[in-house]
């Protein structure tokens, strides 16, 4: 599989893998932001990509970039059919205000493949041993 990425600006960092056997590509931003506690900012890559079809692309958190500064992805679906700026969500969830600078990896992107189910409505659904169980029903240990 091949995944072509265009440059939007001539400033922007190519989507790349930090190591050889990671899942993720690292996502760069293109310009700097500054985020308010609790502020939302949406930070433009300036790249696009052309995702094949049949594959999405998953917008994660870099595991030390959110666990230092508490900057948290939103959202983070890629569709295959979207050309425009791969754009990352942030939500600072620090009591301080938090500075990215243009270049910095942000967050990162799996490419991983889709299945979309043929969608069938029924009365009833098969009993499992979960059931309706739902948030903490499987306990804590």
């Amino acid at each position: 599989m091949k995944l072509k990425i265009k440059k939007l600006h001539q400033e922007a960092v190519v989507p790349k893998y930090a190591k050889k056997h990671d899942a993720g590509m690292d996502l760069f931003a293109l310009e700097d932001h500054t985020a308010s506690p609790g502020e939302v900012i949406f930070v433009k890559t300036g790249i696009a990509m052309e995702i094949p079809e049949g594959y999405v692309g998953l917008v994660w958190d870099k595991s030390g970039f959110s666990t230092k500064t508490k900057m948290k992805t939103l959202g983070g679906v890629i569709d295959a059919g979207y050309r425009g700026d791969v754009t990352v969500c942030l939500i600072n969830l620090c009591s301080e205000a938090h500075h990215i600078e243009k270049g910095m990896k942000v967050a990162q992107i799996l490419i991983q493949k889709v299945e979309q189910p043929e969608i069938e409505l029924v009365e009833e659904l098969s009993e499992s041993e979960r059931g309706e169980g739902g948030f903490g029903s499987t306990g804590k240990k």
